[in-house]
């Protein structure tokens, strides 16, 4: 674990570093075979936008690690955490649209998208 983090000032129900490569891995599990069970229907308008979705929220969820860890800016991290949530809100809104099933696989997702906003905020303003 990044030393600058480890020596930041966190909120309550913090994790353990442990619990990040295992969650993270089941939840890109998860959203994986969402995905898939929503690529593989028919083409529709809302099929397009729920992929654009999903696509523009993975790319904010994999910004958000680059601007805490590499950059040790909190605040645009939180502002790319909130961005992810709705993002993700909007998209598991849309693959409801197409599959409930590839929506409620994205729900744990969500709501560790919701813990790491907690959590970002914490830091923010304990640091």
């Amino acid at each position: 674990m990044n030393e600058w983090y480890t020596a930041l000032n966190k909120p309550p129900l913090t994790p353990p570093a442990q619990y990040f490569p295992i969650a993270w891995g089941i939840l890109y599990t998860l959203m994986a075979i969402s995905f898939f069970i929503v690529l593989s229907k028919p083409h529709s308008k809302d099929k397009y936008t729920a992929v654009y979705l999903f696509l523009a929220q993975l790319m904010f969820n994999f910004v958000w690690s680059y601007v805490f860890f590499e950059m040790k800016s909190i605040g645009i991290a939180l502002l790319d955490v909130i961005i992810l949530l709705i993002l993700v809100s909007f998209t598991i809104f849309y693959f409801n649209k197409i599959s409930k099933f590839a929506a409620i696989l994205m729900i744990p997702y969500l709501l560790q998208v919701i813990f790491a906003t907690y959590l970002n905020a914490g830091i923010m303003i304990l640091n």
